[in-house]
């Protein structure tokens, strides 16, 4: 099959180039339209720099194969963005190895707000669960676009959070952004896609492998302020992604835990390094370069009864049984049941599995 014409056919076969990095290209666009480099012979391509390997596989392109994906792409409805583009968010341009493409679903838009990325388990309690999405959901209030992995856990829940504010949220994805994964986040992907945006580097049908989770965390990082962590152990994948963000010289925000918590490790290491504890989303809108509505961090506080409340004082920010709230309190049970219930209306506690849990001061 000849050659394909048009700028995201280039862009396409310069992705699938075997050996052929952003770098090259990069160095070869200021001097050279790259479209033109399809009709230029081999020795010319050495003269310009590329190594014999790099200029027969962009000889060999499989034109057959990029028109594949460009008919994939028209038919999902995807829209590719390159590095060359005015839309290429420019904070994700300055890292290193940037990717060439960005293929998105959704509010391309997103790609040049304000974000916030906000990382952590796969297996988090119910509590950190509710902190990822407590801050997902003021934060985009703010104005920030909360952005995440779409995996299971404290990603997940910072989607939702997004989505019942503004629901600017972006998932980054490590696989085609036409596939669902995880499988159970189907209805989430899609809310996603309603009202924000999915993105990836990987080509339109790319299933998951394990490596492609670790690499794109360097775009989550790469494209916000600043990486909030939620709960994550030491060796937790979330911890790549701080990693990135600090190589690309961008805030870590971590939440305390119980140090009974072992999903609390990876938090209190990183406050020990450096990173900023972060009680609420002020925390955060304090340390980044960003022009805020302070309203939505000044809620009002709680009447001052329930300081004294004997009930609210016996619960903790980690799950606490109702045995244990009648031991502390040395309450009647049916007398602690009825404040539990008043407590929870009034949102200073949350009823969970196996208890309740005292909610932020500022909720």
């Amino acid at each position: 099959m000849g050659q394909s014409s048009g700028k995201l056919a280039h862009w396409l076969a310069f992705y699938m180039c075997k050996g052929l990095g952003i770098k090259t290209l990069l160095a070869l666009s200021t001097n050279y339209s790259l479209g033109s480099l399809f009709d230029l012979p081999h020795d010319k391509l050495l003269q310009l720099g590329l190594t014999a390997n790099q200029a027969s596989n962009l000889l060999n392109t499989n034109w057959q194969q990029v028109s594949h994906y460009e008919q994939l792409i028209a038919q999902q409805g995807i829209t590719v963005v390159c590095i060359f583009d005015a839309l290429y968010p420019e904070d994700l341009r300055q890292i290193a190895s940037a990717p060439l493409l960005l293929f998105c679903r959704g509010d391309v838009s997103l790609l040049s707000t304000p974000q916030i990325a906000i990382v952590g388990s796969r297996n988090a309690t119910p509590t950190g669960l509710e902190i990822a999405s407590e801050f997902a959901y003021e934060l985009t209030l703010a104005g920030i676009t909360v952005t995440s992995g779409m995996a299971r856990g404290i990603d997940g829940a910072a989607h939702k959070g997004s989505l019942a504010g503004t629901g600017k949220t972006i998932a980054v994805l490590g696989t085609g952004v036409d596939i669902y994964y995880p499988k159970r986040h189907k209805l989430l992907t899609d809310q996603v896609l309603e009202s924000g945006l999915l993105v990836s580097e990987f080509l339109p049908g790319a299933a998951a492998h394990a490596h492609n989770f670790p690499r794109r965390n360097r775009i989550i990082s790469g494209l916000s302020l600043g990486v909030l962590i939620v709960e994550a152990e030491i060796k937790s994948g979330s911890l790549i992604t701080v990693r990135y963000a600090l190589e690309q010289n961008k805030e870590v925000f971590a939440v305390p835990g119980s140090i009974k918590n072992p999903l609390a490790q990876a938090s209190h290491f990183l406050i020990k390094q450096g990173a900023k504890l972060v009680e609420n989303v002020a925390d955060i809108l304090d340390e980044v370069s960003f022009t805020y509505d302070n309203n939505v961090c000044n809620k009002e506080q709680p009447i001052q009864a329930n300081s004294q409340c004997e009930v609210l004082n016996s619960i903790g920010f980690e799950v606490t049984s109702v045995d244990d709230i009648v031991r502390r309190a040395q309450w009647p049970i049916d007398k602690v049941l009825s404040r539990l219930l008043d407590l929870e209306l009034d949102d200073q506690i949350e009823r969970v599995l196996d208890g309740y849990i005292k909610l932020s001061a500022g909720r």
